[in-house]
């Protein structure tokens, strides 16, 4: 099996791993409340319950992102983490207290913070141009689980024997399902998932294969000639001085040398930073706080719209699951439109699109959903286009902002970095619901401060647009003699 196979594979595989994320947390979901009951929890313990598995995930994503940084591996890191999802699902199969149902969440949040190796992984071995495309995919994978879990609800809920001292119904049977799921792909990680080269390995990438194969059909013997002064523009500032180096090929006609970009050269942008100056760096705090908002009016949406559709349109959980299913539908197109468009545009194009969206979603919801003069018919129509405006600007957010904040920070530390922007994702999981659940019935100040925080974000990429993109790569500057050439 070849590289390029083992490599669609591992992509695959990293995929399944989304798409059971998604199937856990949708036959999860409409089910805890009501085990939680029959366990006699208080109902603050349902938003406990939703939060640990997020707070599990914060904690651990650096700490998951650094080990792979220092390993440059990430299959046994896959493998480790996935025994954290197997025996907290199992522990919310048992459910013999609340407290263990607690514990099991916890447990299993453990496994979702290896995302930030899987991230990590993505990025050193992807070229920068098809990055956003490849997490466009990976995204969309979770978005199907979310999609197809219900469907397996439908037949969990008829389940009602006995499995030796545990009780299989519908409340305990989603944990044994997933244990069971998790268990299978430890034995497609161990068969179809490989560490494939990275970009800046030294066996290289497809750049670095394509660059060697030109150079043994033409047999280029590249030699550095450094310029004169004499050949140097008269006028220049001292800061843009640069030495150009050309490459002589056997027919004696000289052609610009290309200096190696950051990936190939191993250096880190900036490369005089450090791990924790790197994340006060202007590009970096906009693209963690668009991955913060994103997330927070995301979850503080999904909180908000189950008690909005039974009160106000008597929708019933048959109602709700089929719009859940549509919702799902345009999530997963929307990725793939995302997929699409990355390959045209830049990434800061995409995301600065998917804020104007999600703004104009806010705005109509503010004006239409919060009016008591509309009768039923308006509000239904208002209500179904603001949450398709919403869902349709989530995926162009979601994927620009992953690329670039693959691309503006550290390419050795990427696993750490990506440990970073989880844990700012995971607290934002935690508070969304959090603010939304005690503002179901006061939209104004729920959907103004939604609005308010895309707001500060537009206003923050606008501001620092300039600086959203990947570093350029330059020929030849000055740095490259510094870097080892």
């Amino acid at each position: 099996m070849d590289k390029h196979q083992k490599r669609k594979l591992t992509f695959l595989t990293i995929g399944l791993i989304f798409l059971l994320s998604g199937i856990e947390y949708a036959v999860i979901l409409p089910t805890i409340w009501r085990y939680l009951q029959i366990l006699e929890a208080p109902p603050y313990f349902l938003g406990l319950g939703l939060s640990a598995f997020s707070l599990s995930g914060l904690l651990t994503g650096p700490l998951f992102g650094l080990w792979s940084d220092r390993s440059r591996t990430t299959k046994h890191i896959v493998l480790f983490s996935n025994l954290f999802e197997i025996a907290g699902n199992f522990m919310y199969f048992m459910g013999y207290s609340k407290w263990l149902l607690l514990c099991s969440r916890l447990v299993a949040g453990v496994g979702g913070g290896a995302g930030s190796s899987i991230f990590g992984f993505l990025t050193r071995c992807t070229r920068a141009d098809e990055r956003a495309g490849v997490f466009a995919a990976i995204m969309a994978f979770r978005q199907a689980g979310l999609l197809i879990g219900p469907a397996f609800n439908m037949f969990l809920r008829l389940c009602d024997f006995e499995l030796g001292p545990f009780v299989v119904d519908k409340y305990t049977s989603p944990g044994i399902f997933m244990c069971l799921l998790w268990t299978l792909l430890q034995f497609v990680v161990l068969a179809f998932y490989w560490d494939v080269p990275l970009l800046d390995s030294a066996e290289g990438g497809p750049e670095q294969q394509q660059q060697q194969q030109e150079e043994e059909e033409w047999g280029v013997e590249v030699v550095l000639l450094e310029m004169n002064e004499e050949e140097l523009p008269l006028v220049a500032a001292e800061e843009e001085a640069v030495h150009r180096y050309l490459a002589v090929h056997s027919d004696d006609r000289p052609q610009p040398f290309r200096c190696p970009s950051p990936a190939d050269s191993g250096l880190d942008p900036p490369a005089n930073l450090n791990a924790g100056s790197e994340f006060l760096r202007e590009e970096v705090v906009v693209l963690l706080t668009a991955q913060f908002i994103t997330l927070f009016n995301q979850t503080a949406l999904e909180t908000m719209v189950t008690p909005m559709t039974q009160r106000y349109f008597g929708f019933t959980e048959l109602g709700n699951s089929l719009m859940y299913g549509v919702c799902g539908v345009e999530v997963i197109l929307g990725f793939f439109l995302v997929r699409w468009l990355s390959s045209r545009v830049a990434d800061r194009v995409v995301l600065a699109v998917g804020l104007a969206i999600c703004g104009v979603a806010c705005v109509w919801c503010l004006i239409f959903l919060t009016d008591p003069r509309g009768g039923y018919k308006w509000e239904l129509t208002a209500f179904i286009v603001g949450v398709f405006l919403q869902l349709l600007g989530l995926p162009f957010v979601a994927v620009s902002q992953v690329s670039l904040f693959s691309k503006v920070t550290a390419a050795k530390t990427q696993g750490f970095s990506q440990g970073v922007r989880q844990s700012v994702g995971g607290l934002a999981t935690i508070l969304g619901p959090l603010w939304a659940g005690g503002l179901t019935n006061n939209l104004y100040v729920m959907l103004g401060m939604m609005l308010a925080l895309l707001t500060l974000v537009t206003i923050m990429t606008a501001l620092s647009y300039s600086h959203l993109t990947e570093p350029r790569t330059v020929e030849c500057a000055e740095g490259c003699a510094d870097s080892g050439l």
